[in-house]
């Protein structure tokens, strides 16, 4: 009898060997899924951290924003005048910005804040002139400065992920503390008066 000739039976149902490795790969792609959405959904997308905590902001010399009234730009030689500041991110086109602005307000018109000395300055992020004119004539101004990022270039160097995001700056120019997303009334009490009351130790 020739090999050709010669026949195989087909090995019986579950005779094959199991091969553990063969379901490695799957065993992985579920435990990256598992760890990544419990990063993403888990705890207060406002505490994510900052690579910048700590360090100095990052050099920038912002524009004023065309059309408004006793504006200088921005800088950050601004930002290193011996007080606490409040660097807030936002833009005319976004719709939480809009919902925090009244915090913006309430910060800037409180008295005892104003005698310690804080700042609330503003970056206007990839904003038309405009339409930003026209979000602080109808809301109220609670900036000292502002200064217009187009490009939004000074964004990114500060780690910025969307706006609104609000950065608590030392007088030196240390980043003290970094708020993602719009504050709140509870955020204010909680954690940025907190915050605040720390950077000027």
């Amino acid at each position: 009898m020739s090999l050709q000739d010669e026949k195989i039976d087909p090995p019986a149902p579950g005779a094959w060997p199991f091969n553990p490795f063969v379901l490695l790969p799957l065993v992985i792609f579920v435990g990256l899924v598992v760890l990544f959405s419990g990063r993403l959904f888990s705890g207060d997308p406002a505490k994510l951290p900052s690579t910048l905590i700590g360090k100095p902001v990052p050099a920038f010399a912002l524009p004023p924003v065309e059309g408004m009234a006793n504006q200088a730009g921005l800088g950050d030689a601004d930002l290193r005048q011996g007080r606490v500041t409040l660097v807030n991110m936002f833009a005319s086109w976004c719709v939480p910005c809009h919902q925090e602005h009244a915090i913006l307000m309430q910060l800037a018109q409180d008295q005892a804040l104003k005698e310690a000395g804080l700042r609330i300055v503003g970056i206007a992020y990839k904003d038309a002139p405009d339409k930003l004119r026209g979000f602080l004539d109808q809301n109220g101004d609670p900036y000292a400065q502002v200064g217009a990022d187009r490009a939004g270039r000074t964004a990114i160097d500060f780690g910025v992920y969307g706006v609104p995001e609000t950065f608590i700056v030392k007088g030196d120019g240390t980043i003290a503390y970094k708020f993602i997303g719009p504050m709140s009334e509870e955020s204010l009490r909680d954690t940025i008066l907190p915050e605040i009351a720390k950077a000027a130790k």
